[in-house]
């Protein structure tokens, strides 16, 4: 079972320590400071972490978050990186992989491309092929609602289809690593392009379209 989903909390956690809590991200209008909150909360606190899918449970899941920001930074910053409570499903290595990687993968990112929309780290072949991955596993939810159809091509990656058959009017293939598409399937690189390595290929429209989509839950 590979480790990558720990790899990432760990070096998330380090990022949480470089830039301290009041530093921007890609998440919106979120600081390090409400991203940790949220990482806490959606494994510590399952009983508000409704909100994060569903828009009427929102409010409570926004108190409860900001409960949990405001300890101080490094005892927030060590609950993540200590992991879930031993209840938690999340400790089993198979389900910290599905449950986690993707998320920490892109909020790690979060935080390096917020701080300077230029950093760029190396990511291993390992990390990329399991990005892959997350494509095949999620792309289809997270691009439900896209205005046209959705394929995807990556270096020693064969092209695939993102979205079902027939979605949408037009087609739009992105082009790029596998970290990269991730990161623009998941929301990021909407408002700045240059923040992802994307290239979105296709007619006129389909692109324009496409371009104004922002994936959401």
């Amino acid at each position: 079972m590979s480790d990558l989903a720990k790899q990432e909390r760990a070096q998330l956690s380090d990022a949480f320590d470089r830039f301290g809590p009041d530093s921007p991200t890609l998440s919106g209008d979120w600081t390090t400071r409400d991203l940790a909150a949220h990482l806490v909360l959606r494994e510590r606190r399952p009983d508000a972490a409704g909100g994060i899918l569903l828009p009427l449970l929102a409010s409570r899941t926004e108190s409860v978050q900001q409960q949990i920001a405001a300890q101080p930074w490094p005892q927030l910053v060590e609950q993540f990186r200590s992991g879930p409570p031993a209840w938690s499903p999340m400790r089993v290595g198979a389900v910290d992989e599905v449950a986690n990687l993707a998320e920490f993968y892109v909020h790690h990112e979060d935080v390096l491309r917020g701080a300077d929309p230029s950093a760029r780290r190396a990511r291993s072949e390992q990390l990329e092929n399991a990005l892959w991955g997350v494509l095949g596993r999620m792309g289809r939810f997270l691009l439900r609602k896209s205005p046209v159809g959705v394929d995807v091509r990556a270096e020693g990656h064969r092209e695939r289809p993102l979205t079902k058959a027939g979605q949408g009017d037009g087609r739009v293939t992105l082009v790029g690593a596998p970290g990269e598409v991730v990161l623009r399937v998941f929301g990021r690189g909407i408002a700045d392009p240059a923040v992802t390595d994307v290239v979105i290929e296709g007619d006129d429209a389909a692109v324009a379209k496409f371009a104004g989509f922002n994936p959401s839950f």
